[in-house]
């Protein structure tokens, strides 16, 4: 799997989904929440870390028959992500095809995040965009409207080296006082050379969408200031917290379709039963495997479609809309599965 999900990553894709579990896991609605609160992962010292550490989804943008972004389902969607453990969402990035909505389509999905959030959860907008201009318009629209943090993948077809990147972060991470993640996708780390990114005054942390997490440690011991890291390969998010004090949480495409999941592990991590995690890890790897193979985008929305939040096909180029047969037979295939359900989110 390893060598398509590398593939993958290079294309940019994953980053978000939510399902709940009939079995297993097995957290119902609202219990999950407290019980992961009970342990939690690593933090580092400072009042914007706190409250940060936990299961992320990376939110899956729905779209209305129409192709405009749906608002309703958004709502549905982080009710159903927060019912089931989640700490938080990472709005608009790669699984949320941030670079295949317009700003103004983008704004909306803040709005209604923050709205629907009603601050219970913590709110990273990615507003990484093939121009600054835009990127620095995102932000501040995001800090104006009350999200928590700000979150950019380095400069997109233009600009792919080092000293490009790093303009970027500066100019994007300046425009706001929110702190700033970096979205490391489908890169390698080199600790003594990423170190200068956290030298800018507003970056203070990294999701790291790979998996080499080694590099991620070695370049926490490098850091100037405190600053938290999280890991975005799903499949990969139980051996980052066996590295102990790195990783802080987990920011994936799966988050939104099998929540509870993801908060488990996390809190069973925390809690140093790893043994107890890895019986859950080796579901969610089962499930990943089923959503990276999948031929495009559309797969993964229409599993939310599966759990009974319709987001909607993904925008070409990412997918184009399914076939009725196509859809059934991927359904069945998570029914196979047997600890996905139908409807869950319902």
């Amino acid at each position: 799997m390893n060598t398509n999900r590398r593939d993958f990553l290079r294309m940019s894709a994953i980053a978000g989904a939510t399902v709940v579990l009939a079995k297993g896991a097995n957290a119902q609605t609202g219990g999950t929440r407290s019980r992961a609160s009970a342990a939690t992962l690593p933090l580092p010292d400072g009042p914007e870390f706190v409250g940060m550490s936990g299961a992320y989804s990376a939110l899956i943008t729905p779209y209305r028959p129409d192709g405009s972004v749906n608002e309703e389902i958004i709502e549905k969607t982080i009710e159903f992500g927060l019912a089931n453990g989640l700490a938080g969402f990472h709005l608009t990035s790669s699984a949320g095809e941030g670079f295949l909505l317009s700003v103004d389509e983008r704004k909306t999905v803040y709005d209604r995040a923050v709205k629907a959030a009603r601050g219970r959860a913590k709110l990273i907008a990615h507003v990484g965009c093939l121009a600054p201009q835009d990127s620095v318009a995102l932000a501040r629209h995001a800090a104006k409207v009350g999200i928590d943090w700000v979150s950019s993948a380095t400069p997109v077809y233009f600009g792919q080296n080092f000293d490009a990147a790093y303009a970027h972060y500066k100019t994007v991470s300046e425009a706001t006082d929110l702190p700033f993640m970096i979205y490391s996708i489908g890169q390698q780390i080199a600790p003594d050379r990423d170190v200068k990114f956290f030298e800018l005054k507003n970056v203070k942390g990294m999701m790291y969408t790979g998996y080499d997490c080694w590099t991620a440690k070695a370049l926490r011991h490098r850091l100037p200031k405190p600053a938290i890291f999280f890991t975005g390969a799903d499949e990969q998010e139980l051996c980052a917290f066996a590295y102990g004090d790195t990783f802080s949480g987990c920011i994936g495409t799966t988050d939104n379709m099998i929540p509870a999941h993801h908060a488990q592990i996390c809190r069973l991590a925390a809690a140093g039963k790893f043994a107890e995690a890895a019986k859950l890890m080796d579901e969610v790897v089962r499930f990943a495997e089923l959503v990276v193979g999948a031929p495009h985008a559309s797969y993964w929305k229409s599993i939310m479609r599966y759990i009974g939040l319709d987001c909607g096909p993904a925008r070409a180029p990412a997918g184009q809309p399914l076939a009725e047969a196509e859809y059934i037979a991927y359904a069945a295939k998570l029914d196979k599965l047997g600890f996905i359900q139908r409807n869950a989110a319902l």
